[in-house]
């Protein structure tokens, strides 16, 4: 009913002290403007005493709301006008490069349906061809041509002529929105009743929006409502919920699908990408019930008044053993409790957004009409060889927000020869192509994860970003819906030709493009293509490629230290004059490359190919670090002869040789010789020439002997690693603590409380009186990982297992156990292993020092190619793996045997004094050691050990 001033002013009284703090100003101005002609009021009242209030208002400015959230689906909360325009060109990146627009942001794909000609009002709700999504994690786009949707890839527009590119609405304003809402907790479930009143007193709307703060967590009202997808640059500051007058409608059916139903279905899905393979499942099952190769299927529709509003395909699932050995599929099912029959594919879901708050019953009814208790939903990487593989397609789903992504489980390289019998199921061991899986069941339907809209910018797509965004995206009982990643190049993992380039870098292990395709980043992080140029900490917001601004709650900066372009000491090249190492500060030629990442190595490569491979000049390859030799192979792989490279070392910095062995240097050493490349040791760059094009010409060194001077076609930079200046000017100029690196403290803060760091970029407060230790000395998938633990705490609403921890923990710099891994491939094509404890890199002579108590077993010999070393500390533990082979080994394999225990191997130490082990490459082929690399073996041992325990106490 409509309310009066006594009413409001009880119920005010009444409410919390936090409520009155968030909302006093709001409810204070809407008692003085209640009544104007567009503000009205509501109180609900329960045995005549009020409980909760509602202010609403018929003025909604809809352009603001235009512009900074996709209302697509409610055809931009106007009404319908035979002139509007509805499909524009989609917004180009920030870099306006041409191949990153179209991979990390193609064309959005619709979700649309037939008028509701029996519901008044609901074709407002329905746009016929233009482009429409959900939610960026509850729409994804069918056609693997089109993976990264709007919502998935929010790019910035290259202009700033924004109104050239959004849709053009003719009509007025079809919605009205809640201005202030509160009801008593008790009560609160009761919530959506407000909003028959609502819709009653504007007759002539069928939308109401409401605004809602990003902190405030997600209540019984607005989980009916929509999300609208915001903008990447929206600084509005507000999460949009929106609600169509049908969706008060409770005659929602869910049945099989028939053959009356398919002219229905084809009207719901005719704006979409793939509405020729919905249909025609569809079809299938209501003339056949199974596909041509006898495959059962099931279509099943949802109706509102008599008219389909939704459609599902589903089928049975044949590939239960390679899911369940390749994902963690247990943390949510208990595979022998249940038929194979009950688990089920998702082929298709399509469901109008009006009515998406019935997605679950959706689900629910699902699973009930077809007897299956577990849906299964692959997502397929954007790109496989180059080309679209159409068989792995699926139309687009709304129900990916509640299902959840399964995490997969490390796989054992299986030496197949040796195993004999013993070889896995080929349904287990099968090559196919790895996907991102998501899950629901009858459980997970019932239950509902915490929403959190809390804007969490990550800048900087290194191994600590992506394991820090692998965190949150798999955490079981929470759903970010605003994380945004901003990078140059977008998200990796998306050429699956990179892995070919990426030999130009030493490999960290960290990711590979499997696992980027198993996490399906693009389905749940805004991405951002640009470089990161200003942060403004007052209104919270970052400034991207100069141009477009990304606001965030908590900003997390992880771009690490890349390759600067080295500015030559400018002396003659008999005497240096200048400090070196500088950054160069003028325009970089373009035959010179810095390589940090796959897309710089691809670029390289490429240029390479079109330029130089059938032509003379020379390569002068410069720096180091191990990225020269790296490099140096892979140029002689493109086929480039030896006698063009010419490998100029400059003086080694504190970080020691490239190489963990001096004797693995000199025959690395001897195989530059024997491929013709020239090696210059000890040299700084002096000077170089430019034609008239701008490309180097010539370069020349000095060095402790004679002047070096070299032509030169291509020049490739190793010398000088260190924070990017445009990223150092952006911290810098933001009055963040720098002190060579970004200061932080041991729980990742900055000087600025929202505002946290972690990897190459960082470095520990002086207070803690450790300066050369910083996080370049850990492993960085293990440094992401702490990083998103250290933030969970504060959106969980769940106590955690943990303690808290120490009042004087924040005193000491945390330890870290996981190993730091270094791999390539060198000249002569040797495949090199280095796995070291993490730490500050100690000298040769210092690292295995006898008094150390430790032990060292090698096998084999470097020249022969064939050389396998551990060391082993004082407690018989595996602290460092060297391998350095002609031959390829399994590498995820041998990281497995860090940290372990040498009676664990078989008692390794012992069969070595008895000259029982000649060769320690098919030592760890042999069967007993798959044991060791299995996933689960941790969980073994740790129960072998509570059990040991329990005996011990029991005798005791």
């Amino acid at each position: 009913r409509m309310e009066d001033y006594d009413d409001l002013m009880l119920i005010w009284t009444s409410q919390s002290e936090t409520l009155k703090e968030t909302y006093g100003e709001y409810f204070l101005v809407d008692l003085i403007e209640r009544e104007g002609e567009e503000n009205q009021a509501a109180v609900c009242e329960v045995d005549g005493t009020a409980v909760g209030f509602m202010s609403l208002c018929s003025h909604v400015n809809v352009s603001l709301f235009q512009e900074c959230f996709d209302l697509g689906p409610f055809h931009g909360l106007c009404k319908p006008h035979p002139e509007d325009i509805l499909k524009v060109p989609r917004k180009p990146s920030v870099q306006g490069d041409k191949d990153e627009s179209s991979k990390t942001s193609p064309e959005p794909e619709p979700v649309s349906s037939q008028n509701l000609e029996h519901v008044p009002g609901a074709d407002a709700a329905v746009q016929k061809d233009g482009a429409v999504t959900v939610s960026r994690t509850e729409l994804l786009v069918g056609d693997v041509s089109t993976t990264g949707s709007k919502g998935s890839a929010a790019p910035l527009p290259e202009t700033d002529e924004e109104g050239d590119l959004q849709p053009t609405y003719k009509e007025a304003s079809n919605a009205f929105c809640i201005r202030v809402f509160c009801i008593d907790e008790k009560y609160e479930t009761r919530s959506l009743d407000f909003l028959h009143y609502a819709f009653s007193v504007f007759p002539d709307r069928d939308l109401c929006v409401i605004l809602v703060p990003h902190h405030v967590p997600e209540f019984p009202l607005i989980q009916s409502f929509v999300r609208a997808v915001p903008s990447c640059t929206s600084r509005l500051g507000r999460e949009l919920y929106v609600f169509h007058r049908a969706g008060l409608l409770t005659s929602f059916n869910v049945r099989k699908a028939t053959i009356d139903d398919l002219q229905g279905i084809k009207m719901l899905v005719e704006t979409l990408s793939l509405n020729e393979e919905i249909w025609n499942d569809s079809k299938i099952f209501a003339e056949a019930r199974k596909d041509p190769d006898g495959m059962p299927v099931w279509a099943f529709v949802a109706e509102v008044l008599d008219q389909i509003v939704g459609v599902s395909v589903t089928r049975d699932e044949m590939d239960i053993e390679y899911i369940q050995a390749h994902y963690n599929i247990e943390d949510f099912i208990h595979f022998n409790l249940h038929q194979q029959e009950e688990h089920g594919h998702l082929c298709h879901f399509v469901l109008n957004p009006v009515f998406h708050h019935y997605t679950k019953y959706f689900l629910k009814e699902i699973l009930r009409l077809g007897h299956k208790s577990f849906l299964y939903y692959p997502i397929y990487p954007e790109y496989v060889e180059g080309k679209f593989q159409r068989p792995c397609a699926h139309s687009l789903t709304s129900a990916l927000h509640y299902m959840a992504p399964v995490r997969p489980r490390r796989q054992i390289v299986y030496p197949l020869e040796e195993l004999g019998v013993n070889t896995p199921s080929e349904q287990v061991s099968k090559d196919q192509l790895s996907y991102s899986l998501n899950h629901t069941n009858r459980k997970l339907v019932l239950e509902s994860k915490v929403c959190i809209n809390t804007r969490i910018v990550v800048v900087g797509a290194s191994d600590v970003g992506i394991s820090f965004l692998e965190t949150l995206i798999f955490w079981p009982r929470l759903k970010f819906n605003n994380l945004t990643l901003i990078s140059i190049h977008g998200l990796p993992g998306k050429d699956s030709q990179s892995y070919k380039h990426r030999r130009f870098l030493i490999n960290s292990h960290c990711f590979n493009d499997e696992d980027y395709a198993q996490m399906s980043l693009c389905s749940w992080v805004n991405v951002v293509v640009g470089k990161m140029t200003g942060i403004n900490r007052t209104a919270k917001y970052v400034v991207v490629s100069k141009e477009k601004k990304v606001p965030y709650d908590y900003l997390v900066l992880c771009t690490g230290q890349n390759y600067q372009a080295l500015a030559p000491v400018g002396a003659d090249i008999s005497g240096v004059t200048r400090k070196w190492p500088q950054r160069y500060t003028g325009k970089i030629p373009s035959n010179h490359f810095t390589l940090n990442d796959a897309q710089d190595c691809s670029e390289a490569a490429h240029w390479l190919q079109e330029n130089l491979v059938s032509s003379k000049g020379n390569i002068i390859v410069y720096g180091n670090t191990i990225d020269i030799y790296t490099t140096v192979e892979t140029l002689l792989s493109l086929g480039i002869d030896g006698s063009r490279i010419h490998l100029v070392q400059a003086p080694l910095s504190s970080a020691g040789p490239c190489l963990s062995d001096a004797a693995l240097e000199h025959v690395v050493g001897e195989a530059l010789s024997g491929a013709g490349v020239a090696v210059h040791p000890d040299s700084i760059l002096a000077q170089w020439g430019q034609g008239d094009h701008g490309l180097i010409t010539w370069a020349a060194f000095t060095t402790a002997t004679n002047p070096l001077r070299l032509q030169c076609s291509a020049f490739f930079s190793f010398a000088y690693r260190t924070v990017d200046y445009e990223t150092f000017k952006a911290i810098n100029d933001a009055c963040l603590v720098f002190d060579g690196r970004l200061v932080i403290d041991a729980r990742f803060h900055t000087n600025d409380v929202s505002i946290r760091a972690a990897g190459p970029l960082t470095k520990f407060s002086r207070r803690y009186y450790r300066d050369e230790l910083t996080h370049s000395n850990f492993n960085s998938k293990e440094i992401g990982f702490e990083l998103a633990a250290s933030m969970l705490s504060l959106f969980d609403p769940t106590p955690q297992p943990s303690s808290e921890p120490p009042e004087s923990s924040d005193r000491l710099i945390p330890t870290y156990r996981r190993c730091k891994v270094q791999g390539g491939v060198l000249p002569g094509g040797f495949n090199y292993l280095h796995i070291s404890k993490p730490g500050i890199p100690m000298p040769l002579d210092v690292e295995h020092d006898p008094c150390d108590h430790g032990m060292e077993i090698v096998t084999g010999e470097v020249r022969h190619g064939n050389y396998f070393s551990m060391h082993f500390n004082r407690y018989n533990m595996v602290d460092s793996i060297t391998c350095f082979s002609k031959e390829p080994f399994p590498v995820s394999n041998y990281i497995c045997l860090y940290g372990q225990h040498e009676r664990l191997l078989n008692d390794l130490c012992y069969r070595w004094r008895a000259r029982q082990l000649t060769d320690l490459y098919s030592y760890f082929r042999e069967p007993w050691s798959m044991a060791i690399y299995h996933d689960r073996f941790i969980d073994l041992q740790k129960e072998l050990r509570q059990t040991l325990m329990s005996e011990q106490v029991r005798e005791m």
